[in-house]
């Protein structure tokens, strides 16, 4: 929410700013316009493409929409209205046909019917962008390709550029003096900074080495300069129109009355910086070998080298053998590491680690040390330019590697109606107002695509379709970051101490480089956060940054992060590039091929009239046979990658075909799970239990039916598992199994064990009855189950485990993410085990699932494949598991549901539906309606093309 206060920095009146809409309103959109110019086109898909992105459009709203926003709850057209369609799908799913996805999802062929055009203009001779109705969303149409990119520029600055330029100061740890000092800002811009600092120069080599780098390069630079011209081009118009995002007078870039003050030109690095962004958020895997580390160290404390080892590999799920597999016909890719007995190994002392310090000199509202998750109070998330209570990028969105959300379902030509592949997929990057992707389609001379992007990178369509191919991604996160145990030293020979700022690279001690990012900030018209200012320093090795330090066998060391795509976020636009030009794609394999070019960890999807596609992109650094990439690898040469560079963090990658693919498969299935086999995950949680499993039943039940699976059936698979808990589907039987081997004989937790199997079998969903409602169908036994998994887990493991080693793992797998986010179990003292972050709708992802299933199995005397290495509900005793499970199903049902649900700043305590809701967090100054829970895609396309070229 945005909060208007009096300013103390200028004597500006907002009463009188009211006073004067008049004559800020913006003026509306040229008249409309002729078809589409370019009808050359030809759309293979012939009406059977639709996809979504809510909000809405349009991202822009003046200084005077914004108070109208606040004042009379008014929005800028095309702000919100794809939220409708989407929330609906939930209680309309069931009913679903092929002719009513339309009231769902927007119809996404190309080009715009005559009388579906809403604006035409030409920013310059070569290029007209038409914007349809239904929408507002951008169809760029260039003569030239300079033209086409210019377009695609201008038409990002029209929807996206206060977001855009939000971005580009958070990638380069800039945020707070740009937009103010709240906690939020501060939180997010360590923890970028912490991932990806760069100086103005690494951002230019980025450019430099692409545009360097063969003929697509230099045409990668081109397209990036014509586009930028393009943003800056809109940023001229609308500065001297005052037709500019409002947000620029709230945070006192720009005088309200006088317009004095000004919008920063963009640059070709200011793209790389938002590039790093989201490379860093939604592409990258790996970097938690300290964490492992201290977990294996507490599996070998509690039962001894051996066993502990074995234990831990097996809490690792690095390759579970009950893992439910995207590539499901057997296909094997290796890829992990030695074994936790590998020379390479280097275990820090007990106790001796210590995080690197990130804040220095702070002043003012910053405190005395680094602004933490514990700096803003759990789903109090406060927002960039300090403005609005809800959030933009939550700060524990950001601090781990855990940032997959996206999920895939695609059925081969062999399986569905009419004899051509069905995709139902898209990316989950979050629920925000305006959104991170934005909608477009472009075409010109080498470029034919239309879908989404990430705002400030739209010069090309990143997740969409082609004249007759869709693609999309999911997160892969696969390992391609290493901890590196580097030696510290002193210059003057001297010993070295955790303190030191020289390391040993090759056995000489080199100085390690100081990054560092001075930011201050004053209060504005929408924060008045108390002035204050803060150095953020990082120091960067050859083996990566410094994380932390430690002592390995009684010596000094920095633990530093090396990611292969660190320096290289830019090196992706290749990839990109293809995948917009219809003369590079013309099947599955060259799609494939051009996947390959991306050097972020994405599991890839492909569809067109006849063939299917898979493929895992990312830059997977070759390791010596004896490295084990799970654990801190010692800095010595030899076990660093394979022909390392560390000038440029180049080194050699695995080869195309060591990268998991497949075309044509029966069915794929993808929700950030395991891709393969024998190919090793980055972090625990791929076992029996993954949400995929929630796909995967239900597409692989309509793939053996027989019957041919049309859109609507596979749309319905997709919504069916957004509303179902994971627990409840598939763990509770279990659970219920162990209770149920004896009579319960108190009357009222027996009509709780009853109420929890009736909800199980009836399919575990989180729904209302009807659209509207703000209550859930089976609300008080869903409170029981949310209240329960916790203590049930506790109950399960700790008292077998000891706090220590409950901590260690629970600080290496989360043991929950429900839908709220608010059912903190602890270790101990009040240690939080499980994320705290609300609204996002992404659920299910990261727990201790598996690990109860396989245990509850082993109770029960079922068979388990990849065990734990003991039984712990009960210690291995039937009985005595059965007393914990009801102990803590009788605490869970005592809870009452202003403790389950504890409240925040948009929903009271025990606001069941409102904890689990989706709010769209406000990156600017208009808010959107919160909507009720799903666990789907953001973007999401539905495909299934009739024909091809």
């Amino acid at each position: 929410m945005i909060r208007i206060r009096p300013s103390t920095r200028r004597t500006v009146s907002l009463v009188g700013a009211l006073g004067c809409l008049a004559a800020l309103l913006v003026a509306g959109p040229a008249s409309a316009g002729a078809d589409s110019p370019d009808d050359s086109v030809t759309d293979y898909c012939q009406g059977h493409c639709n996809d979504i992105l809510p909000p809405g459009e349009n991202g822009n709203a003046t200084l005077a929409q914004i108070l109208l926003n606040r004042t009379l709850g008014t929005r800028p057209k095309h702000t919100d209205d794809q939220l409708g369609k989407y929330a609906d799908l939930v209680n309309g799913y069931q009913q679903l046909t092929d002719d009513k996805l339309g009231s769902y999802f927007n119809d996404s062929s190309l080009g715009v019917p005559g009388d579906q055009v809403a604006s035409s203009i030409s920013p310059r001779d070569d290029v007209t962008i038409v914007r349809d109705k239904a929408t507002g969303v951008p169809h760029v149409y260039g003569t030239t390709r300079a033209g086409t990119e210019y377009g695609a520029g201008y038409a990002a600055a029209q929807d996206r550029l206060w977001l855009m330029d939000l971005f580009r100061h958070v990638g380069r740890g800039e945020l707070t003096g740009f937009a103010g000092g709240a906690p939020g800002n501060r939180a997010l811009e360590q923890q970028f900074w912490r991932q990806a600092p760069y100086t103005e120069q690494d951002l230019q080599d980025q450019v430099d080495r692409v545009a360097n780098s063969g003929t697509r390069g230099a045409q990668a630079l081109r397209d990036v300069t014509n586009y930028v011209d393009g943003i800056n081009a809109y940023i001229d118009k609308a500065y001297s129109s005052r037709t500019f995002p409002g947000e620029y007078d709230l945070t006192g870039h720009v005088d309200p009355i006088t317009n004095a003050g000004g919008i920063d030109h963009f640059k070709p690095t200011d793209l790389v910086a938002i590039a790093a962004v989201i490379g860093a958020l939604f592409g990258a895997g790996g970097g938690n070998e300290v964490t492992n580390a201290l977990a294996k160290q507490a599996f070998d404390a509690k039962y001894g080298v051996a066993k502990g080892d074995a234990m831990w590999q097996a809490f690792r799920e690095q390759n579970d053998p009950e893992a439910v597999l995207t590539l499901h016909d057997g296909q094997k890719f290796p890829y992990g590491g030695a074994g936790a007995d590998a020379p390479s190994v280097a275990m820090p002392d007990p106790g001796s680690v210590t995080p690197e310090q990130l804040v220095y000199d702070p002043t003012g509202s910053a405190g005395s040390s680094a602004v933490s998750k514990a700096a803003v109070a759990p789903k109090k998330y406060r927002s960039v330019a300090g403005m609005y209570n809800h959030g933009v990028l939550p700060a524990d969105l950001l601090d781990s590697p855990k940032h997959g959300m996206s999920n895939a379902l695609v059925v081969s030509a062999a399986h569905a109606a009419g004899g051509h592949p069905v995709a139902v997929f898209g990316p989950q990057t979050g629920y925000f107002a305006p959104q991170l992707l934005m909608l477009e389609e472009l075409e010109g001379p080498g470029i034919s695509a239309r879908g989404a992007a990430f705002a400030g990178l739209s010069f090309y369509v990143e997740l969409g379709r082609g004249q007759d191919y869709s693609w999309s991604a999911t997160s892969a996160g696969q390992d391609i970051t290493d901890t590196y145990a580097v030696p510290l030293c002193n210059a003057d020979g001297s010993p070295a101490t955790k303190a030191s700022q020289s390391y040993l690279f090759h056995g000489r001690c080199t100085a390690m480089q100081r990054l560092e990012r001075d930011d201050a900030w004053s209060p504005t018209l929408a924060d008045q956060t108390a002035a204050g200012s803060y150095k953020l320093v990082m120091y960067r090795t050859k083996y990566g940054l410094v994380q932390s330090r430690a002592m390995v066998d009684g010596k000094p060391v920095a633990f530093t992060s090396l990611r292969s795509s660190y320096q290289h976020e830019v090196d992706s636009i290749i990839g990109f590039q293809e995948f917009n030009d219809p003369g590079a794609i013309h099947s599955a394999s060259d799609f494939q091929h051009a996947a390959a070019d991306v050097n972020y960890t994405f599991n890839w999807f492909y569809v067109d009239s006849t063939d299917t596609a898979y493929f895992n992109s990312g830059d997977n650094p070759v390791r010596p046979s004896d490295v084990d990439f799970d654990l801190p690898v010692r800095a010595a040469q030899q076990y660093e990658w394979a022909d390392f560079d560390p000038s440029d963090n180049t080194a050699a990658y695995t080869a195309f075909d060591a990268h998991p693919q497949s075309r044509n498969q029966d069915y794929y299935v993808s929700w950030n799970n395991k891709q393969a086999l024998d190919y090793g995950t980055a972090q625990p949680g791929d076992g029996p239990v993954h949400r995929v499993n929630l796909l995967d039943d239900r597409v692989k039940a309509l793939v053996d039916s027989g019957q041919k699976v049309t859109r609507a059936d596979l749309t319905k698979a997709m919504e069916d598992a957004a509303n179902a808990d994971l627990r409840g589907e598939d763990v509770l039987p279990l659970a219920l199994q162990v209770i149920e081997t004896a009579p319960v004989t108190d009357p009222d937790l027996a009509t709780v064990v009853n109420a929890l199997k009736a909800w199980q079998q009836a399919g575990s969903h989180r729904v209302s009855a009807r659209t509207g409602d703000k209550s859930y169908v089976d609300g008080d036994t869903i409170r029981i189950m949310d209240a329960w998994w916790p203590l049930l887990v506790s109950a399960e493991f700790r008292p077998g485990m000891g706090d220590s080693l409950y901590a260690a793992q629970a600080a290496a797998l989360q043991i929950n993410e429900s839908p709220s986010g608010g059912q903190n179990g602890d270790t101990g003292g009040g240690t939080s085990v499980n994320e705290a972050q609300g609204h996002k709708g992404s659920s299910f992802q990261y727990g201790w699932w598996s690990y109860v299933h396989k245990d509850l199995r082993a109770v029960l005397g079922k068979p388990v494949s990849g065990g734990l290495g003991t039984t712990f509900c009960g210690g291995g005793d039937l009985a005595k598991c059965r007393t914990a499970l009801l102990d803590s199903l009788q605490q869970a049902a005592a809870e009452p549901a202003d403790q389950v649900y504890p409240g925040d700043d948009s929903c009271d305590a025990g606001d069941q539906w409102c904890a689990d809701s989706i709010i769209q967090h406000p990156l600017g100054g208009v808010t959107d309606p919160t909507i009720g829970w799903q666990n789907r895609p953001t973007f999401q396309q539905v495909v299934q093309y009739q024909s091809h070229r």
